[in-house]
């Protein structure tokens, strides 16, 4: 008689696997943190009156650089000028256009970039051209955002 011979089989006992996951399984099912999920909630917000920028919301808003104008003198031919804050004054227009421009981002100082909001502030009897004077003054020494006030009262 004749044997028969079979080939031998490669099995894969995949028991050992099955197990690892089924462990594995329960770990992350112990171990899950089930807090709730984000929630929708309310939020009120000032109304922008459909103005949208393209601003970073975060961004703090930069208090503007305010600078007064007065007509001086017994004709108004005499211009005062002054800084609010803790800057130093500026004698005349010339002053106040070395001192913007030495406080500006590319100089070495850096107190304000170009962009920084300039307001020049006339007073109730100011003469207009001091107050483009002055306006020309800042835009000379570089910075972009410069904005007339309304003269302020007496």
């Amino acid at each position: 008689m004749r044997r028969r011979i079979t080939p031998a089989r490669a099995g894969l006992n995949i028991t050992p696997m099955i197990d690892v996951v089924f462990q594995l399984l329960i770990y992350f099912l112990v171990a899950t943190n089930f807090a709730l999920g984000e929630q929708v909630f309310r939020l009120d917000l000032p109304d922008r009156g459909g103005v949208s920028s393209n601003r970073d919301p975060f961004e703090l808003d930069e208090e503007p650089l305010r600078i007064r104008v007065r007509s001086s003198g017994e004709d108004g031919q005499v211009i005062a000028l002054s800084i609010e804050g803790p800057y130093p004054q500026p004698e005349d227009l010339e002053d106040l256009e070395n001192y913007l421009a030495r406080s500006l981002e590319r100089s070495g100082s850096a107190l304000f970039m170009d962009d920084h909001p300039v307001v020049i502030v006339p007073g109730p009897d100011t003469r207009w051209e001091h107050v483009v004077a002055t306006f020309n003054a800042a835009v000379r020494a570089g910075f972009r955002s410069v904005v007339f006030a309304p003269p302020e009262s007496s």
